[in-house]
C-alpha cells in the first residue's frame, strides 16, 4: 500500500483524480455538530420512528427468514476485534496504529448479506406498511406476523416495486419485495456481478440487464417505473427513507460498544471507515453516529481510484452536477458496489459538514487488503467492503488525528464497516482471495 498523494489547490486535487492517484481529502467543511442544531434537513426523531417500523416488522421477518430468528426478527450484525489484521497493517506501513482495530460485520447481516439490508429492506417494509394501512388491512398494533398469510401476499401482488443498482441494493430490496408478494423489477449496471444476477432470478424477481453505469441504471429503471401504475421506485440517489434505514444502525451501535465495554468520548474517539458509493449508506450511517456521539466520532468515506465520486461533488462543492468522467475518469473498477460516477444528491448534502475526509485507493490494493483479512482473521468480504480497511493505515489519516487527539488517540476505537461478502459463491470468493495472494507474493 502506498501513501496517499497531497495537494494544494482544488485543480491539483482534481488532477491527481484524473491520475488515480490515491488521495486523501480533509473536509475544510466540517463544523461542530452542536452548531448545525435545527439546520439539520432530516429530523433526528425520524431516526427513532424509523427504528420504531423495524421493531413493528420483527415478528413477520422472524416468521419469514428464519435466519434472523435468533434476534427476534431484527437484522443487526455484531462488531469483532480484529487485532490479528491490525498488526499485518502495522508491519505494512511499519509503524503502530492507535488504539484498537474492530470491524461492524455487515457482510453478516440476514437476508441479503450486506449494508443495503439496512437501506433497502426498510425502504420495502415502510412502503408495505403504508400500502396495508391505506387499505385497511393492517394498524400499527397488529401482530405484523399475519404479514405472512397468503392473503397479503395476494393484496402485495397488485403493485410492484422497481430499483437500479450495482448489486447488493438489488439484492435487499429484490428478495424483500419478493417474500412480500411485489412484482418486483431491478435494473443492473454493467459492473454487476452474474451470481447476483441470478439469485435474484431464483427469487422470482425480474432482472433487466444494461450495458452502462449505475446512474444509467437509475435513470432508465426510474423512467420504466413511472410509465407504469403501481409502481414505487426506490431511488438510491435520492431516498429519504434508505437513508434512514442506514442510520438507524448508529442508535443500536451504541449499545454494542457498551457490551464490549468501549468508551466514546473526548478521550476516547471513535473513528468510522465506511465504502463509498452513491453515498446513501455512508452518509445515513454517518449522520446517525453523530447523532448519537456528536464530535466524538470521525467519520471516513472510502472510494475506488476509478470511482472518486463524493470526494469530487464534495470538494468542488457541485455535488450530483459532476460526475467522474467529467473528469476524464472510466468509473471502472473491481469494487463494484462502489462503481458510481455521480454522487446522491441528498447523501452529500446531507454530511456535508460531518464527514472528516475521503480518501481513494485502487483495485489493487482492495485485493491485498482482502486476502490480508481471509490470513489473518478468517473473513471473508467482497472486494468492495475493504474500502474502509485502508483507512487505519492512513497516515494522512493518523496525522489528521494526531493533532486533534494527541497522545489520547491511543485510546481510539478504530471501525471499519465491512459492507457486504457472506453470500459470494464460494469458488468466487476462492478466487478473490487467490487474486489477492497474488498481488501480496509480488511485492515480495
Amino acid at each position: 500500500m502506498c501513501p496517499e498523494s497531497t495537494y494544494s489547490s482544488e485543480e491539483e486535487l482534481i488532477e491527481q483524480l484524473k491520475n488515480k492517484k490515491e488521495t486523501f481529502w480533509s473536509n475544510e467543511s466540517l463544523k461542530p455538530y452542536h452548531t448545525l442544531g435545527k439546520n439539520l434537513p432530516i429530523p433526528t426523531e425520524d431516526l427513532h420512528e424509523a427504528e420504531k417500523l423495524l421493531q413493528r416488522f420483527s415478528p413477520y421477518l422472524a416468521e419469514v427468514f428464519p435466519e434472523t430468528r435468533k434476534m427476534n426478527g431484527i437484522i443487526e450484525s455484531p462488531i469483532r476485534g480484529i487485532p490479528s489484521m491490525q498488526q499485518e497493517l502495522e508491519k505494512r506501513i511499519q509503524q503502530s496504529i492507535p488504539g484498537h482495530l474492530y470491524v461492524k460485520c455487515d457482510h453478516e447481516l440476514p437476508i441479503a448479506g450486506s449494508i443495503k439490508a439496512r437501506g433497502g429492506i426498510y425502504e420495502v417494509l415502510k412502503y408495505a406498511e403504508g400500502l396495508a394501512i391505506k387499505h385497511g388491512k393492517l394498524t400499527k398494533d397488529d401482530d405484523y406476523s399475519k404479514l405472512a398469510d397468503p392473503e397479503f401476499k395476494q393484496f402485495f401482488s397488485n403493485f410492484s416495486i422497481a430499483v437500479g443498482s450495482t448489486g447488493n441494493l438489488a439484492l435487499s430490496i429484490g428478495i424483500m419485495s419478493a417474500a412480500l408478494g411485489f412484482q418486483v423489477t431491478v435494473h443492473m449496471s454493467v459492473e454487476a456481478k452474474e451470481w447476483k444476477k441470478e439469485l435474484l432470478r431464483d427469487k422470482g424477481v425480474v432482472v433487466v440487464e444494461h450495458d452502462k453505469d449505475f446512474s444509467f441504471a437509475v435513470t432508465e429503471g426510474r423512467r420504466q417505473c413511472q410509465e407504469k401504475s403501481n409502481c414505487y421506485f426506490i431511488d438510491d440517489e435520492n431516498s429519504k427513507d434508505l437513508f434512514l434505514g442506514y442510520a438507524v444502525a448508529a442508535l443500536r451501535i451504541s449499545e454494542q460498544l457498551k457490551q464490549e465495554n468501549i468508551t466514546v468520548d473526548a478521550d476516547h474517539p471513535l473513528v468510522v471507515y465506511l465504502p463509498c458509493g452513491v453515498g446513501g449508506g455512508p452518509a445515513g450511517i454517518t449522520y446517525g453516529l453523530k447523532y448519537v456521539f456528536g464530535d466524538h466520532v470521525h467519520c471516513y468515506f472510502a472510494e475506488p481510484t476509478s470511482s472518486p465520486c463524493m470526494m469530487l461533488g464534495l470538494a468542488t462543492g457541485k455535488h450530483e452536477d459532476i460526475s467522474v468522467q467529467d473528469i476524464g475518469l472510466d468509473n471502472k473498477t473491481e469494487a463494484d458496489g462502489l462503481a458510481v460516477g455521480r454522487p446522491s444528491a441528498l447523501a452529500g448534502r446531507l454530511v456535508e459538514n460531518m464527514v472528516t475526509g475521503i480518501y481513494t485507493l485502487n483495485d489493487e490494493n482492495l485485493y491485498k487488503l482482502l486476502a490480508l483479512l481471509h490470513a489473518s482473521e478468517g473473513i471473508s468480504l467482497e472486494p468492495s467492503a475493504l474500502a474502509g480497511m485502508y483507512g487505519p493505515a492512513s497516515i494522512d489519516i493518523h496525522q489528521q488525528l494526531d493533532r486533534i487527539y494527541g497522545s489520547r488517540l491511543s485510546n481510539a476505537t478504530q471501525l471499519v464497516w465491512a459492507t457486504g461478502g457472506s453470500l459470494v459463491p464460494k469458488e468466487i470468493m476462492e478466487g478473490f482471495v487467490s487474486k489477492g495472494t497474488s498481488f501480496l507474493r509480488q511485492e515480495e
